[in-house]
């Protein structure tokens, strides 16, 4: 999975997403609601690597492309960070 290092592939595991096609099954902004309860560390660039894997690009496109969507979308969620 693109752009996702070893942490975040354990914790994707935990939750039970092992291939990237798990991952395409998920919406991003709710995986990431969910990570974030069990692992609160986790940053916005996580969220960005979320996408970024699905899409197959790097998640510094989407970070710079998406940015405002993103937070706009967390902000509805209640996760905008601080």
């Amino acid at each position: 999975m693109r752009g996702l290092g070893p942490k975040s592939r354990a914790q994707l595991a935990a939750l039970g997403i092992h291939t990237l096609a798990d991952l395409q099954t998920q919406d991003a902004y709710l995986l990431y609601a969910r990570l974030k309860k069990t692992w609160p560390a986790a940053s916005l660039n996580l969220l960005y690597a979320l996408m970024g894997a699905q899409e197959d690009r790097d998640w510094r496109e989407i970070a710079r492309e998406r940015r405002s969507e993103v937070l706009l979308r967390l902000d509805d969620m209640g996760l905008a960070p601080k």
